[in-house]
C-alpha cells in the first residue's frame, strides 16, 4: 500500500513527465540563426592630382557580409553624364561632331520643337539642358523602338522658350546626344564610351554592362537596394546581365538583332548607367584636375567646364536654387565658403552621390550612400549625403 509521501512523489514524477513532453525542447546550437541585417553602402574617396585617399569606406555592397570597397562599381545615375560629355569633346577634337551643328544633318530625320519648326537643336543645347526637351514622357525607349517617334510627341517639349533661351534639366537630352554621337561614329554608344574614355584612361568600368567593363565585373557590382531591402539595380551575379538594357515590346533582349545605331539611344542609359568604382572615378577626377590631360585640350577642356547657363532670376528653373549654373554636363555649386566646384550629382535606385571638384584648390571628392529613402531630401551631397 502506497503512503500519501508515495502518491505525492509518484503525481509529481508524472506531471514532469507531461510537461516534459508538452514543452519544445531548446536547442542553441540548432536554433535559426536571426535574419543578416544588410547595412547601407557609405564611400567617400578624397583626389588630388597625385593621389587617391579613402576617407569612409563602410557598410555592405548590397549583400549582408560582402563589406563595400572603393573597387567595386557602382550604377553611378547621372554622374554619368560628365562622362558623356567628355567622349562628346573627345569627337569634337576629332573633327566628327559640331557642337553648334543642327543635330537632325547627323541623324538623318529632323528634330524640332513644334512650337519652334525653325530653330535647330544643337549638342550644346543639348549638353547644357537648354534644348527644350523635358521628362514629361518616358525617354526611355525599347529595344526596337525609335527615338524620333519619341520626339514627335509635343509632351516632350516646352512650348514656352525656344531652344538655347531656357534651362530645364532633364534625362531625355542623353538618349538623343547618344544618338548622335552613334550617327556621326557608325559605332555603338558603349564601344564610343569605351574607346573614347574608359580605356585610354585604363578605367574597368562602362554603361549598362557594355563595353568596357572586364570579364566578371557585373558579379562585383554594388547592388542597390531599397531601404526595406528590395532589389532596385544590379543583383551581384556571376556571368553577364540576363537584360542589361531596356527590352523589346515583345520582350526580347537581342541588343545586336534589334538595336540600330542613331535610331534609339536609350538601350546603355547615357543618362545614367554608368558602372564605375569610386577608385576609377576618383582617378576622372584626376584628370579633371590636370585640366582634362590626356584626354581633352585645355581649350576643349575649358570649353566643356565653363558654365554655359547661369541663372538670372528668369532664365532657368532653378528647382528652388538647387541649379545655379551649368556647363557642358557639367554642373557648378558654390559652396558656404564661397568656394565654387564644378562636377554632378547622381540620384537613381536610392542611390545618392556627388563628385566635386574644386579647380582652384586642385583637389576633389566622390561620395555616395545607397538604400536612401526616395522621399528623403535631394541634396548635392556635398557636405553630407543625402
Amino acid at each position: 500500500m502506497m503512503t500519501a509521501r508515495g502518491i505525492w512523489i509518484a503525481a509529481l514524477t508524472v506531471a514532469a513527465f507531461i510537461l516534459s513532453a508538452c514543452t519544445p525542447t531548446t536547442d542553441l546550437t540548432s536554433a535559426a540563426p536571426a535574419p543578416a541585417i544588410i547595412r547601407p553602402a557609405v564611400v567617400m574617396v578624397n583626389f588630388n592630382v597625385v593621389g587617391v585617399d579613402p576617407a569612409t569606406v563602410e557598410g555592405d555592397a548590397g549583400v549582408a557580409g560582402r563589406p563595400v570597397t572603393i573597387d567595386y562599381p557602382a550604377r553611378v545615375a547621372s554622374i554619368s553624364k560628365l562622362v558623356v560629355a567628355l567622349a562628346v569633346m573627345r569627337l569634337v577634337e576629332q573633327g566628327k561632331l559640331d557642337l553648334d551643328r543642327d543635330v537632325g544633318d547627323y541623324l538623318g530625320w529632323p528634330v524640332r520643337n513644334p512650337a519652334f519648326p525653325d530653330a535647330p537643336i544643337t549638342l550644346r543645347a543639348l549638353l547644357s539642358h537648354q534644348s527644350g526637351l523635358r521628362d514629361n514622357i518616358d525617354y526611355i525607349v525599347p529595344l526596337d523602338g525609335r527615338l524620333e517617334t519619341v520626339l514627335a510627341n509635343p509632351k516632350a517639349w516646352d512650348t514656352g522658350h525656344a531652344p538655347g533661351t531656357y534651362f530645364s534639366y532633364a534625362n531625355i537630352n542623353s538618349p538623343l546626344i547618344a544618338a548622335v554621337m552613334e550617327s556621326a561614329t557608325g559605332e555603338r554608344f558603349d564601344r564610343i564610351m569605351a574607346r573614347q574614355v574608359l580605356t585610354p584612361l585604363g578605367l574597368d568600368a562602362c554603361y549598362n554592362w557594355g563595353e568596357g567593363c572586364s570579364d566578371g565585373r557585373r558579379a562585383q557590382a554594388v547592388t542597390l537596394l531599397r531601404p526595406n531591402g528590395d532589389l532596385a539595380r544590379d543583383a551581384a551575379i556571376k556571368g553577364p546581365d540576363p537584360c542589361a538594357v531596356y527590352p523589346a515590346s515583345n520582350g526580347s533582349c537581342d541588343v545586336d538583332k534589334l538595336y540600330q545605331l542613331g535610331r534609339n539611344g536609350s538601350a546603355f542609359s547615357p543618362q545614367g548607367g554608368l558602372r564605375i568604382s569610386a577608385r576609377d572615378l576618383a582617378r576622372i577626377g584626376q584628370m579633371l584636375l590636370r585640366n582634362g590631360a590626356p584626354l581633352l585640350t585645355p581649350k576643349s577642356f575649358a570649353e566643356m567646364t565653363t558654365p554655359v547657363w547661369t541663372f538670372d532670376g528668369k532664365n532657368g528653373d532653378d528647382d528652388k536654387g538647387y541649379f545655379t549654373a551649368y556647363g557642358l554636363g557639367v554642373h557648378w555649386l558654390v559652396d558656404a565658403q564661397g568656394k565654387s566646384w564644378f562636377g554632378h550629382v547622381g540620384e537613381a535606385y536610392s542611390l545618392r552621390a556627388g563628385f566635386w571638384i574644386n579647380p582652384a584648390e586642385r583637389r576633389g571628392f566622390y561620395r555616395f550612400v545607397t538604400m536612401v529613402d526616395e522621399f528623403a531630401p535631394v541634396g548635392h551631397c556635398f557636405d553630407r549625403c543625402p
